[in-house]
């Protein structure tokens, strides 16, 4: 067999039913699913890039994300849902009916009742109950939406974090800052669209999965920075590497992506070439961007914030920085609130480190004129038990109630939504599921929650699953 007969042969096993089915079906997927984005109005044209930017359903209350995740869940029975009752029945075992059909995740459920830690007090016009833990973020009360009637459906740190991050507790989903920049694209194609930090005691239990992008082309998921250091490892070239030297590999490599490219049609492949591309402008633009020390003295002291040193502190900072330059999402996982035990001190070192900087977060926005469209949410997975756990100072996981806060976006400041009962164990007004907040976070950045789908193995994939109702009284 000669060359030419070695070429076509190649060819043609290269056309193969079984390896088109096998090569092709991401591929496929995705351009069906851009060829519905672009049916619904919403996306960019495909000769703009993944990451252009794209005008969703409706205009949009939100323009950006800053999700401060609380991971390991804070405790709102010591910092929003003050449970004047439950102190009264400290140390008494619960009533029998209101554990019915109850799974604790680690502690006996008829354990002993466990009352407030700390005091609470009324602040702002809006007359909200937030704990003496939290004196910066009570500063700011009016600016705040306390949603005191969060539910979940795991009681467990993996799966509930992949329930709050993607929607679902099967790894594989887009999370929702992926779900953001599929529908939005991003402002600044110098810097990636969806970026992540971390700070606490270690990395989210859900790992790479609670900021990954699921079976959507991987250009969407989220990027690690370090708040000290380089933002991104090996961002420098090494030793005796040119700026020359390195446009021309990637201009080498660009052109044999782009052949294969053309020949299998694999979107990973795009995505590959916009990495590279991406990370060789990023160095030029990412250490301006995490370089706290061109901050004023004044904006360092509100944030708490040191240059140079790796802080939740520094993150909210670099935070701003990001989304002022137009990054879409900037996710901060502070991993930290696990409070089996050694829950006072617990609490009172975690809010040292985060009570100041969120609140300068929030403050910073507004008076920069940003807060109106950025939206800033800040929660954990779930909250905790009313009974005690580790003898007299901790809580167990608790699914059935807990509070998150929100501030700009179009979210309506100075209120407090829902109720849970005396003790802080059921919803009992307003209940919010995790399906329900992200259909109205989506309804606040431009979508409607059942329209933003993609058709992968066979079913229209959506964030909310098949659930999920709007909130409106969480809305401006």
């Amino acid at each position: 067999m000669n060359l030419s007969s070695e070429i076509r042969s190649e060819h043609a096993r290269h056309l193969t039913r079984r390896w088109f089915f096998q090569e092709c079906g991401v591929g496929m997927a995705s351009l069906a699913a851009m060829d519905l984005m672009r049916s619904q109005g919403f996306a960019a044209p495909a000769s703009a890039g993944p990451l252009a930017d794209k005008r969703p359903h409706y205009p949009a209350r939100a323009k950006r994300v800053i999700y401060l995740f609380m991971g390991g869940a804070p405790s709102h029975l010591e910092l929003f849902d003050n449970k004047p009752e439950l102190a009264k029945w400290d140390g008494r075992l619960p009533p029998a009916d209101l554990l019915k059909g109850y799974r604790a995740a680690f502690i006996n459920p008829n354990s002993r009742l466990l009352g407030p830690k700390f005091k609470f007090a009324r602040h702002g016009r809006s007359g909200a109950e937030i704990s003496e833990l939290l004196p910066h973020l009570s500063k700011i009360a009016d600016d705040l939406t306390i949603v005191r009637s969060m539910k979940t459906d795991a009681f467990n740190h993996a799966p509930a974090q992949i329930l709050m991050s993607t929607g679902s507790q099967i790894f594989g989903r887009p999370s929702f800052g992926a779900w953001t920049l599929y529908g939005l694209g991003t402002e600044n194609q110098d810097l990636p669209g969806y970026v992540v930090m971390q700070s606490g005691q270690k990395g989210p239990s859900g790992g790479l999965s609670n900021f990954g992008c699921g079976f959507l082309p991987t250009v969407y998921q989220g990027v690690p920075f370090r708040s000290s250091g380089e933002p991104v490892l090996y961002l420098s070239n090494p030793k005796g590497v040119t700026d020359r030297t390195q446009r021309q590999t990637l201009d080498a490599l660009k052109q044999l992506n782009e052949e294969r490219l053309g020949t299998v049609g694999d979107p990973e492949i795009a995505a590959r070439i916009n990495s590279f591309e991406l990370a060789y402008r990023m160095q030029q633009t990412a250490p301006e961007v995490m370089d706290l020390s061109q901050e004023p003295k004044h904006i360092l002291e509100m944030y708490g914030a040191k240059p140079g040193e790796a802080s939740f502190a520094n993150n909210c900072l670099l935070a701003r920085r990001l989304v002022e330059r137009g990054v879409r999402f900037v996710q901060l996982f502070h991993e930290a609130w696990d409070h089996h035990g050694g829950l006072v001190n617990g609490l009172k070192q975690q809010c040292g480190l985060t009570d100041q900087p969120c609140a300068a977060l929030v403050r910073d926005l507004k008076q920069r004129g940003l807060l109106e469209d950025t939206l800033v949410i800040w929660g954990g997975e779930f909250g905790r038990t009313p009974m005690v756990q580790g003898g007299s100072d901790g809580r167990d996981h608790h699914p059935n109630a807990f509070t998150m806060w929100f501030a700009g976006g179009g979210m309506k400041p100075g209120i407090t939504l829902g109720q849970s009962d005396e003790f802080g164990f059921n919803v009992t007004q307003d209940a919010v599921h995790v399906h329900d907040l992200h259909a109205t976070l989506l309804h606040l950045l431009g979508f409607e929650h059942t329209k933003l789908a993609v058709r992968f193995q066979g079913l229209d994939m959506r964030l909310t699953n098949v659930h999920g109702e709007l909130v409106p009284q969480m809305l401006a």
